[in-house]
């Protein structure tokens, strides 16, 4: 990466632990919830798990409860600062997720590659405190207002991998491919000019965006967005899926009720009958949303091995509608938890957020457990398969050989006193919130302690500068 103007705000890498030891009352493993679990971490990895462990290191850093830490499977995090800005009544008589898109294109008009490289910071500083270690990037913003690319195509790729050099996350950095204003072909509307590119384009922005991640360290990936069967020529998404290979492809889908009606129109199939009918959709895809799934094709897609990204405060936040988790996790798919828009960045809620739709819609309760799991353990071990697989991370498990991604919640939270096993997460995420989860490591790297990132002072004051500028921009 060429050095930015604020390098003096920038934060240096923050580097591995090589040899970490932690000792948990109690840690969820693949054979369940054991105690007195020694976790030995060495080069960001974990070189041993050992359950009811005796002898015991001088050294050992003690916790009551250690979990894997799950990925965050979709960002858009130059959203996070229009938080507030969008809950005002538009001209029309009913707001929509359409006017609030209108919304969010007058506001991007105005940033700067410093404020994108700020703003990011702290959303992935942000995502830590809540106890995810890994940042999956749905970066879309590419170019100048006004839609000229910058001297350096890949400039604004470069200030996510800045961010995330400064916040010290794992990151997978999806750089996306926009390219008409809808399925009509038709050109990009001026909100999103500063996203379009063609396909040869894109591939040139890919390479500069892969080499601003390979700056970073080993944990990090990259992957490939096709923004949506709305905004990609149907044409180009076979050279994308040539381009991820094996690694992640990650797509919107079914979103929206207008969105499917206008793919339907246009293509004569609705939009995840006609992906799966032309293309080989597998494990390495991830499909954002899916809120607008028939019983049929919610059963297709779970067949798939395909992970369901989905946003639950997001997608409440926005009208788009409920997925249909029951069915599909009855079927066998996969899921994990993104933030999106980021207008509230919280791990535990965004659990809650998805089991409370499943309950609103059937009026049950518990729709998701098992006789063996009960709610919050389901959920979370889905989103822990689930974003270890969209975001292409060897995590999502207290294993050896598995990145050291971990978060510890507080043994002296008063709604935590005496909880164990399943219990424990049923607490924090139905009862609790993020201010439970006290430490988080992200590849062995500590990056929160008692609640608080460890450059969190920095970040912050750059960010609340940032906005007072913004704000007066706008």
């Amino acid at each position: 990466m060429h050095a930015h103007n604020n390098v003096s705000t920038r934060i240096l890498s923050v580097t591995q632990d090589r040899t970490t030891q932690l000792l948990a009352n109690q840690a969820l493993t693949p054979d369940g919830w054991k105690s007195n679990v020694l976790v030995s971490v060495e080069n960001g990895r974990i070189s041993s798990v050992t359950p009811n462990a005796t002898a015991l290191p001088a050294s050992v850093e003690r916790l009551e409860t250690l979990l894997p830490a799950p990925a965050n499977l979709h960002s858009h995090a130059f959203q996070r600062a229009m938080a507030g800005m969008s809950e005002r009544r538009g001209p029309e008589a009913r707001d929509t997720f359409w006017t609030w898109r209108q919304i969010m294109y007058r506001f991007l008009d105005v940033l700067t590659p410093d404020d994108i490289e700020s703003i990011a910071a702290f959303v992935q500083m942000e995502m830590l405190e809540a106890g995810y270690a890994c940042n999956v990037e749905f970066h879309y913003v590419h170019h100048q207002p006004g839609g000229a690319p910058y001297a350096n195509l890949a400039e604004l790729s470069e200030r996510i991998a800045a961010a995330t050099d400064q916040s010290g996350i794992g990151l997978t950095l999806l750089p996306v491919l926009y390219s008409q204003g809808g399925c009509d072909g038709g050109p990009l509307g001026p909100g999103q000019i500063r996203f379009g590119n063609d396909i040869e384009r894109y591939l040139r922005l890919h390479e500069g965006a892969t080499r601003a991640v390979s700056s970073l360290t080993d944990d990090c990936r990259m992957g490939v967005a096709p923004h949506s069967l709305r905004a990609v020529r149907r044409e180009d998404i076979a050279p994308c899926i040539e381009l991820a290979g094996t690694s992640p492809l990650h797509m919107h889908l079914a979103e929206q009720v207008k969105e499917v009606e206008e793919v339907e129109a246009a293509y004569g199939r609705r939009p995840v009958n006609w992906l799966l009918e032309n293309h080989d959709v597998s494990e390495n895809w991830c499909l954002i949303h899916c809120t607008q799934m028939t019983a049929s094709e919610t059963t297709a897609l779970a067949r798939t091995g395909a992970v369901a990204g989905l946003c639950p405060i997001t997608e409440s936040s926005l009208g788009d509608g409920i997925f249909n988790g029951v069915d599909y996790l009855a079927a066998g798919g996969r899921l994990g938890i993104g933030s999106d828009s980021n207008v509230r960045i919280s791990l535990s809620e965004e659990l809650r957020t998805l089991e409370y739709s499943q309950r609103l819609r059937d009026r049950c309760r518990a729709s998701v457990a098992t006789p063996e799991r009960s709610t919050g353990r389901v959920l979370f071990d889905a989103a822990l398969q689930g974003g270890a697989r969209a975001a292409n991370r060897d995590s999502g498990a207290l294993a050896p050989g598995s990145l050291a991604d971990f978060l510890a919640l507080d043994g002296n939270a008063v709604d935590l006193a005496g909880c164990k096993s399943d219990d424990t997460l049923d607490t924090w995420i139905f009862a609790g919130n993020d201010r439970m989860v006290t430490d988080v490591w992200s590849a062995g790297r500590h990056l929160v302690k008692e609640g608080v990132h460890i450059r969190g002072d920095d970040i912050r004051t750059r960010y609340r500068a940032t906005m007072k500028a913004l704000r007066q921009r706008l």
